[in-house]
């Protein structure tokens, strides 16, 4: 459960940033929900694909695959889900404004890279007031 963790917490962000985008639009969030969902969860699969298949290696020798890692994991996941996201949209005939894109991008930005950075940073304090014992 805890290797999936970061999938679900992904994949929520994306649903609330979508939901959040039909809101800000005056559209009906539930109704149009998947509509705009489809191609950004499309894109989120794919980057989780990629990332959980590829074996990231640190040059200290060989690391084991972590979801909350900011770099590999959450660059190429925040990447896959705007540019794939983006181009599926393209695809289906729905807007890519490039207002749009650089919201998107910021956004998605905030959500998938900004839980893990926190993560991260409560993760180390926390080892730091142990190491204090």
């Amino acid at each position: 459960m805890r290797k999936l963790l970061p999938l679900v917490t992904d994949a929520l962000l994306v649903i609330v940033f979508c939901a959040i985008g039909r809101r800000s639009h005056d559209e009906a969030v539930l109704a149009g929900l998947l509509r705009t969902l489809w191609p950004f969860a499309t894109g989120l699969a794919a980057g989780w694909l990629i990332v959980a298949s590829s074996r990231w290696r640190r040059t200290a020798g060989a690391a084991e695959f972590d979801g909350t890692a900011l770099w590999p994991t959450g660059i190429a996941v925040w990447v896959s889900t705007l540019v794939g996201g983006m181009l599926l949209r393209v695809v289906s005939g729905q807007g890519t404004a490039v207002s749009f894109v650089l919201v998107a991008g910021i956004v998605l930005a905030l959500f998938l890279l900004g839980w893990r950075a926190v993560f991260k940073a409560l993760t180390r304090s926390r080892l730091r007031g142990r190491q204090r014992l």
